[in-house]
């Protein structure tokens, strides 16, 4: 065997102990992720890093996921492009009260409501 290759395994006492402490790295075989796959994971999704090995050689890492990333926009987003929009009058006070002197519908008459639904048919 080469000497690059003797260098990358790792001695078989390693496997499956921490390596860095300090950093979440952690090593473990093929093997024992088999068998022990959820505490690796769980470990993971605490954050550490677990690096998986084959014969003393790393072949894959199991990290952490990326955080999620928003896919709504804030509301001074939403309130930057509405008012970038012609034609569109943000609100500036509290919301309207109701009205001191509403319609009364008589016996007979259509409602608004009405209209809308028979216009939709």
């Amino acid at each position: 065997m080469s000497g690059a290759r003797e260098e990358s395994r790792i001695p078989l006492e390693d496997v499956g102990k921490d390596r860095d402490s300090s950093r979440g790295l952690m090593m473990t075989s093929v093997r024992e992720l088999k068998s022990k796959l959820s505490r690796y994971l769980k470990r993971a999704a605490a954050g550490e890093e677990v690096t998986v090995t084959s014969r003393g050689r790393p072949i894959a890492r199991v990290v952490p996921a990326a955080p999620e990333v928003r896919d709504q926009p804030s509301q001074a987003e939403v309130r930057r492009r509405l008012t970038a929009i012609p034609g569109i009058i943000l609100p500036t006070g509290p919301k309207p009260r109701r009205s001191k002197h509403p319609l009364r519908i008589r016996k007979g008459e259509t409602t608004l409501a009405e209209i809308v639904l028979k216009d939709r048919r």
